[in-house]
């Protein structure tokens, strides 16, 4: 599914523009990461591309037709949310959690059928945590958590995967773990956008970035040519380097921070 975002530019009552003439473009399988300092506007951006705010101008389409002419049944079809890790309320199983991605199938008071406990099993296994199926889901690790929310979002069938932070209160381990199936869910058709704070995680996982500051566009393009020191300067304030790194798989590139943060 390509999402194109056309001439975006939404503000908050009695304020200035968050967002300003935003334009860009995901084809279907790409893999986008959203960079940008705490109040870049990447928050607003995602809640504009999920119907959560109305009071724009410009245009968000889904393979060329406006987003404003779905209903909400019918976004839910095409884009899910993943969020950060949320402590639930309620001891919900992890395969009832994965269930709840499935309720725009079902009419109140309706329990899911044995198809749809299959469907939302296949999810957990896409995401290899299908043997964690009858566990409570706040027992879980938050790598585990994070695994079990994306095959929930996996659950509503949706091509259009939009993630904010979702690694935000990991360890470095369950970051990397996360990220790799994310960018296997790309790979096999999905389209990701992924704001993350880390420029780390963009530049070994994502194939292009879209930057932003002050509600504009900073950058837009490739990881490999958009993603640069100046930019990263722009962004955060920071002096850094692309430095090539020599490990027993190859050489990659890493990102080495030259002057003391203070």
């Amino acid at each position: 599914m390509t999402l194109t975002v056309s001439h975006l530019t939404f503000a908050y009552p009695k304020a200035p523009p968050v967002l300003e003439d935003v334009s860009f473009t995901v084809p279907a399988g790409d893999f986008l990461s959203v960079l940008g300092a705490n109040g870049a506007g990447k928050s607003t951006l995602f809640r504009c591309l999920l119907g959560g705010l109305e009071g724009y101008t410009g245009a968000i389409s889904l393979d060329g037709r406006d987003v404003r002419t779905f209903s909400r049944r019918e976004l839910a079809a095409r884009i899910a949310y993943i969020p950060q890790i949320h402590r639930p309320t309620f001891g919900y199983s992890v395969l009832d959690t994965a269930l709840m991605g499935l309720t725009r199938h079902l009419s109140p008071f309706q329990s899911p059928s044995k198809a749809l406990e299959q469907q939302a099993l296949t999810a957990l296994e896409q995401m290899g945590v299908a043997h964690l199926a009858q566990r409570n889901f706040a027992a879980l690790s938050g790598g585990e958590q994070q695994l079990v929310l994306i095959a929930r979002a996996l659950c509503q069938q949706s091509e259009l995967l939009i993630m904010d932070e979702p690694t935000a209160s990991l360890d470095y381990g369950n970051q990397l773990r996360v990220l790799e199936q994310v960018r296997s869910l790309s790979e096999q058709g999905y389209t990701v956008l992924l704001s993350t704070h880390n420029p780390e995680h963009a530049l070994h996982y994502a194939h292009r970035i879209l930057a932003l500051q002050g509600g504009h566009i900073a950058a837009d393009g490739l990881t490999e040519t958009a993603l640069t020191p100046q930019l990263l300067q722009t962004l955060y304030g920071i002096q850094a380097i692309l430095a090539e790194v020599p490990t027993d798989r190859g050489t990659v590139r890493s990102l080495i921070v030259t002057e003391d943060m203070e």
